[in-house]
């Protein structure tokens, strides 16, 4: 699979106590306090995906800070996706 055929998901893209600034893609209506990489996973398991866990990657901005990232076949648009991932891990939370 070549890279235009992925999304690569890091938690902070889903983490409520970020700002956009800092990395946070999703609403904040949508986000939930400190997202974990396996909780990730599981909410794109539940949506059908096919996702991939890349334990020892670091986010750019912060490289210092081993949190990992996901992996997952790129079906529709980056936010399409990203919303879906934050309502489906909104629920698992529930």
């Amino acid at each position: 699979m070549r890279k235009q055929n992925k999304i690569f998901l890091w938690s902070i893209y889903f983490d409520a106590s970020k700002t956009r600034t800092d990395g946070r893609r999703v609403p904040k209506k949508l986000a939930v306090s400190a997202p974990k990489l396996e909780e990730l996973q599981r909410a794109a398991k539940r949506l059908g995906l096919q996702p991939e866990i890349v334990s020892d990657a670091a986010y750019p901005s912060s490289p210092w800070r081993r949190t990992g990232l996901l992996v997952v076949p790129k079906k529709e648009s980056k936010s399409k996706t990203l919303k879906k991932i934050a309502k489906e891990l909104s629920d698992l939370r529930r």
